[in-house]
């Protein structure tokens, strides 16, 4: 989690959302890497963990990533946790939580959702202050 919160700091140069996300293999070596590159690319799927996911893809060779870890700052939004359920992803790891837009338990469920043909596994919470301090900074700035 502490190289994905160097990684959401990176966004912060183009003033982009700061989330960082990385793909670790089943061997914990990093595959793939990525932060918030929306206002930078103009790109509405330029969330983190979509540009990690690619990373780890091309990186592999393969869009199955089984056994692979997902570690990103913030709790993914719904297009991300499709992303991480169609992509296989075995294990998602998250720091703060998104009461406004989180698709992994704040306001809606979708990678555990019993209808879906794939749910990793969640383990929340993990260095939630520092994630979530980061985010109040960057809003504190803009208001």
């Amino acid at each position: 989690m502490r190289r994905a919160l160097d990684l959401a700091a990176s966004a912060l140069t183009s003033d982009d959302v700061p989330v960082g996300a990385l793909v670790l293999d089943a061997s914990g070596v990093v595959v793939g890497e990525g932060f918030n590159t929306r206002e930078r690319d103009q790109d509405p799927l330029g969330h983190a963990e979509l540009v990690a996911l690619r990373a780890a893809a091309r990186q592999l060779g393969t869009w199955r990533l089984d056994g692979c870890t997902l570690v990103v700052t913030l709790e993914p939004c719904t297009m991300c946790a499709g992303a991480i359920v169609s992509s296989r992803v075995q294990r998602l790891v998250l720091g703060a939580w998104d009461d406004k837009a989180g698709a992994v338990g704040s306001l809606w469920d979708v990678v555990r959702d019993r209808r879906l043909n794939h749910r990793p596994e969640v383990t929340s919470g993990v260095l939630a202050e520092e994630s979530s301090a980061l985010l109040r900074a960057f809003f504190a700035d803009r208001r």
